[in-house]
Formats: C-alpha cells, structure tokens, sequence
C-alpha cells in the first residue's frame, strides 16, 4: 500500500514514525521537544498555548520526513483541552495536566450530579482533576469571561487533525480520546452535552465521533488523515493488544487497562470505561503508587536508585522473610483510602534487613497491581497475558516476581513508540479502507512488538503465597476496603 506516518504529541515532544504501511515497520523517525516550559519545580505547564505542538511536529517533520508518506494518524495527550471561539480562535491556551486546581471542581461536579454512581452511570467514569469536564468547571468558576467566549471543545488530537487538514467546518475525534472527556460515554456511544453545560454553565459544539477506520479529511495537498486518538489507545494499537490482553503500566502512580468486548459500568467509579481506537473498550483501574514506593523505599534505605533496590530485593526471597508493605503512601484509589498512608507489617528480628525491605517495596508495589488486575478480573475481563510497561519493567526484581504475583504470562515489550506506531498503524487502515483493500472492521495485521516473555512456571504457588500474605495484611488493615 506505500508508506504512512504516526505523529504522536506527548505533553513534551513530538515523535514520528514512518512505517510501511502493510508490515509495520519503521523506516524513518523524527523527535522534536516542546518549546514550553512550566512552572518552575512543575515538571509541565498547567497552560500550553497549542501552537507549540505545532511548532514541534514541524520541527519533528523536518528534512523530508514526510516524503513519500500517504496518511497521517495523530496521536496526543489525553485530557488536554483546547477551547476555541466561534471563530476557531483559542480563547485562552490549551488546559493541560491535572493538579490540585482542579481536585475541588471535581468534587464540585460529583456533587452536583448526584455522587460518583450517577457519574458511573452516565458516562462510566467519575470526575478527576486531570479530565476535560472537571477543566471546564474550573473554568467556569475561575475565569467566567473565557467560559462565556468558549462556542467550541476539542482535545489535542483533534486539534492537531483539524489545523492538518487546514481547519475545515467539520471537526472531528475519535471514541477512543472521547470516552476520556467525562461528557461522552462509552457504553452508549453519545455525547452528554447537558453535562458539558452542567460544568461550564452553557452548551457549546463538540467534534463529530467517527469510526475507527474513518478517514477525518484529505489535505490540500492529498494526504489522508485518519480520526486519531487519545495516546493510552494509540499505545494499544501500536502493541497489537487483543481480547485477552491486559497492561501494567509503572509509572509514580500505576495502571492496569484491558481489552474487553463492552464497557464496564462500576458504580463505585474504581473502573474508567474508555473506548479504544478498533471499536473494542479498555477498562482502565488505577492505583495512586507504584513506582512512588521504589522510589521511596530507595531513599530510606539510602540507595542512588532503582536498580540499586533491585539488586538489593533479589538478595531477599519470596515473601521478605515476613515484611508486608501497603503501599498506600499517598492515600489509595484502589482500594478507596484516600486520607491513608502506608503499612509495614511482619517485624521480627530475622526480618529487619535492607534486602527484605527492598524485596517487600516490590513485592507491595506489585501486589497493589495485582489487586487493580482483580477489580477486572472480577468484572468477567479475561487475561491471559500481561504487558508490563515503564522502564520499571525492565528492573530484575520486578521481572523475577511480576509473573507468579499476576498469575500470568507477563510480557514486556522493548522500548519502542508504541502510541506513534499505533498512530501510523490506524493511518494505514483508514488508507486501505479508502483504497478498498482493507476491511473497515479488520485493522491492518501488523508486527508485534518484540517482546520478552516471562512465565509464572513453578513460581505461580509461591507467588500466590505471597499474594495472600499482602491481602491477610491489607484486610487486617482495612478491613472491608477492598471489594473487587
């Protein structure tokens, strides 16, 4: 079929890649970093006048990367939210990140709609600080002058899309970046404008939800782009995940998401019910520490860094000798503990060494995970295996116990631009379905990542061991907390 590219706009740079639009693999690539810089300490800018990702992806397309290519697919930064002017003009720049800013708006909308069920039920997730909706009260509440002036939403992906296609009348996203808004839900497929007025005090336009294998438009110059999507879904596309398939991601929080054939209504909110970018959904449960703990746990024991404690840990065996950690230092969102803090159960004399610390910060971390993994499981989502994501995933420590405390074949993919290639990847099915050599409902079969493999094996026993060591603790704790 030719060449197609992947434009992936994270909250700090901008990667391309350029596949070969029938096997997947990369040709050519660019990077280019935002020019933004953030409050000082921040790490990101709350506030990003849109038009830096612009002048990155030119940046990032330089030297004729572009050369050759047919279709573009975008992927961005979820949650970002860009208003716009009846006109199309930004009335104050794009809304990024979360931050405590916006955690009383959040509350401020639950309330108002009637607790976190009602939220579940309306569009299967419940406010946070880093969503859409929740920018939208804020906004309302702390700059009522651009609310009023705001006629039109779109998120980043959509917003690059429309400024590619030369900003035509029509606007568009995808279901996937969709289903992240908290005024579009997943399990019905349509917008919830009376919650975009219930957050800004008016309507407003929205962008046209197309399907997965929709094209958004043809540039002047030819080149199609198809509907792009948020960065967890373009991610998605670009591992080639199916039903079956779940991933952990490790970051200073922790995420675990799976491919599930409908959405998940969860009133208590503990699942977010988003859409993916093939027609299928991905539950998404979160927990508020992961890699948080390492880190933690690294600097008590005066350790330079990560894979220090993990050398450290594989000194322990399975189960640290007793030690329990609860890893709940910044409060927990699954299970529901906001207002906690951690828990270091098992002291005994034999117990209070380096290594055993170390191997219990993991063992908790993993097992924190491994109870996010139950909430899904619980919901009926099959796994069969994991893909285990961050570059904590490459830690020993974390490899030698992910496999028997998931009670899965774990999977961890070498670095790669997972959400550039999953863009590239849905460029490539808009085009064959334009030129009519793919199915609109079949993606193009791709490659798969290139991954290491990791089995549970004669582990799995003592990995559940030591998984019930952690529920024993966490239920002596909290008991009743946790209800998968």
């Amino acid at each position: 079929m030719g060449i197609v590219a992947g434009l992936d706009s994270s909250p700090d740079f901008t990667r391309i890649v350029v596949c070969d639009a029938d096997t997947g693999a990369v040709l050519r690539q660019g990077y280019a970093p935002h020019p933004v810089e953030g409050p000082e300490g921040s790490g990101r800018p709350s506030d990003v006048d849109p038009q830096a990702w612009l002048l990155s992806l030119g940046e990032a397309a330089g030297g004729g990367l572009l050369e050759g290519v047919q279709a573009i697919g975008v992927s961005a930064q979820q949650n970002a939210v860009v208003p716009l002017d009846a006109q199309g003009g930004t009335v104050r720049p794009a809304m990024v990140g979360g931050g405590k800013r916006a955690q009383v708006a959040a509350a401020d909308l639950i309330d108002a709609l009637g607790g976190r069920e009602a939220w579940a039920q309306a569009v299967g997730c419940v406010p946070q600080a880093a969503q859409p909706v929740t920018k939208l009260r804020w906004l309302a509440k702390n700059e009522p002058d651009a609310a009023l002036r705001t006629a039109v939403l779109m998120q980043a992906h959509d917003w690059l899309v429309w400024q590619l296609l030369g900003r035509p009348v029509r606007r568009t996203t995808d279901r996937g970046g969709a289903s992240g808004t908290g005024y579009w839900s997943a399990a019905t497929g349509a917008y919830r404008p009376d919650l975009v007025e219930l957050a800004l005090g008016h309507q407003v336009m929205l962008p046209e939800v197309i399907g997965p294998s929709d094209a958004a438009g043809t540039t002047p110059e030819g080149l199609l782009i198809s509907a792009g999507t948020g960065e967890t879904m373009a991610a998605a596309f670009g591992l080639g995940l199916g039903l079956g398939d779940a991933v952990v991601s490790l970051g200073a929080s922790g995420s675990v998401m799976a491919v599930h054939p409908e959405a998940l209504y969860d009133q208590t909110g503990m699942i977010t019910s988003l859409a993916d970018a093939t027609g299928m959904h991905l539950p998404v449960v979160t927990t508020l520490n992961a890699v948080r703990t390492l880190r933690g746990t690294a600097e008590l024991l005066g350790l330079a860094d990560l894979e220090s404690l993990s050398d450290l840990a594989m000194k322990s065996t399975p189960g640290a000798h007793g030690l329990v950690l609860l890893p709940y230092l910044e409060g927990e969102r699954t299970p529901a503990l906001p207002h906690t803090a951690g828990t270091l159960a098992g002291l005994r004399r034999e117990s209070m060494k380096a290594e055993h610390l170390a191997r219990a910060a993991f063992e908790g971390m993993l097992c924190g995970l491994a109870d996010a993994l139950d909430v899904l499981r619980g919901r009926g989502v099959e796994v069969r295996r994991i893909f285990l994501l961050g570059p904590a995933a490459e830690l020993p420590a974390v490899q030698a116990a992910a496999p028997s405390l998931f009670g899965a074949q774990v999977v961890v993919p070498q670095p790669a631009d997972y959400a550039a290639i999953g863009a590239a990847r849905q460029a490539a099915w808009a085009l064959g379905v334009s030129q009519g050599t793919l199915d609109p409902r079949t993606p193009p079969a791709w490659q798969g990542a290139v991954a290491q493999v990791l089995e549970p094996g004669e582990e799995l026993a003592v990995g559940q061991a030591v998984r019930q060591q952690f529920v024993s603790v966490r239920e002596q704790t909290h008991p009743g907390a946790f209800r998968p």
